[in-house]
């Protein structure tokens, strides 16, 4: 099969590579450029794109870099912005997966002649006794990333290649170092890619106006005041201005008038999670019981979907609106949503 790598620079997406070789298929390897912002540590970055330019060349295979950033300002950091600055938590790999690498990507792939990409998510795509394709956990459930891409549907699993998802990270550093591959000890990057660590409420601060408001209780007593809601997200317990009256979260944000409530733990507990653009790998589950996770490597909980929200089994902190709930049966993605 003729595949399209996308090769991120990591030892994730370089095994991905050695593996597709392996098995006998001709691979090319494909860096995005996705932002040039003022930060300097984009994804990719220089150091990055070069970093997988020299495993290609270490894997005799050829690399061509995409510029797709812009794309990836109007489609990620933009929303991601305007999500702040409307009290929302954003998960900004989310709409990059959707947008850019199983979107813009394939799209660009496709064009191209290739039948399949491949990237280095630690997730499983095989097919079900029907025919239809499956979205499945990684075999790492430490590294396990279906969590963000819930979004993919029939037409992009069809073309879409996961093959370090049988393997758990030590497996992927060790077929590295045993091909001697540049980036087999590379650190992971864990931040936000477009944001330089510890800059996220400067980097808000630069796009959005300052709106600052007052600090209340669940009762509406004023308890201080805050400099914007940007610096706020549900179940923040930290950096809330405010003193004594023993631990204390945030439970709600009101954009409009910038009022940042707090309670105590029992007044952040819900036991359903209303969603929005909910999405289905394949077709919708009904009301079977599922497994509902709401966070990238978070416990998932027994639920189900009721129409328009998530029904829980027991109470859990409130999912700050925004954030992915996505939906599982068993190790396999059925689909998911976003917390409104």
């Amino acid at each position: 099969m003729n595949v399209l790598v996308l090769m991120s620079g990591g030892v994730d997406s370089s095994v991905a590579a050695a593996r597709l070789i392996d098995a006998g298929h001709d691979v090319t390897g494909a860096t995005l450029r996705l932002w040039g912002g003022d930060t300097g540590s984009g994804c990719c970055s220089v150091a990055d794109v070069e970093d997988a330019r020299r495993v290609a060349a270490q894997l005799g295979i050829p690399h061509y870099v995409f510029n797709f950033a812009d794309t990836f300002t109007s489609e990620v950091v933009d929303p991601y912005v305007a999500s702040y600055d409307t009290a929302r938590t954003p998960n900004p790999c989310i709409e990059c997966n959707r947008t850019i690498k199983f979107g813009r990507a394939l799209d660009r792939a496709l064009a191209l002649g290739f039948e399949a990409i491949a990237s280095g998510h630690h997730a499983r795509v095989d097919r079900a006794p029907d025919g239809s394709y499956r979205l499945r956990r990684g075999a790492d459930t430490a590294k396990d990333q279906s969590y963000v891409l819930y979004m993919l549907g029939q037409g992009e699993l069809a073309r879409t290649l996961l093959p370090v998802g049988e393997l758990t990270k030590a497996e992927v550093r060790s077929q590295a170092a045993r091909l001697r591959l540049r980036t087999a000890e590379k650190p992971e990057s864990m931040d936000v890619c477009f944001i330089a660590r510890g800059e996220r409420t400067r980097f808000l601060d630069a796009r959005t106006e300052a709106r600052p408001g007052p600090v209340v209780d669940t009762a509406g007593r004023v308890l201080g005041g805050h400099r914007g809601v940007t610096r706020f997200t549900i179940g923040q317990r930290r950096g809330l201005g405010i003193d004594g009256g023993g631990p204390r979260y945030v439970v709600g944000l009101d954009a409009v008038t910038a009022t940042v409530t707090v309670g105590d733990r029992a007044a952040l507990l819900r036991d359903e999670i209303p969603i929005r653009d909910v999405h289905f790998v394949d077709r919708a589950p009904g009301r079977d019981r599922l497994l509902v996770q709401t966070r990238a490597h978070g416990e998932a909980l027994p639920g189900w979907l009721d129409c328009d929200r998530v029904r829980l089994g027991s109470p859990t902190p409130r999912v700050a609106p925004g954030q992915v709930v996505a939906l599982y049966d068993g190790d396999q993605v059925v689909g998911g949503g976003l917390a409104a």
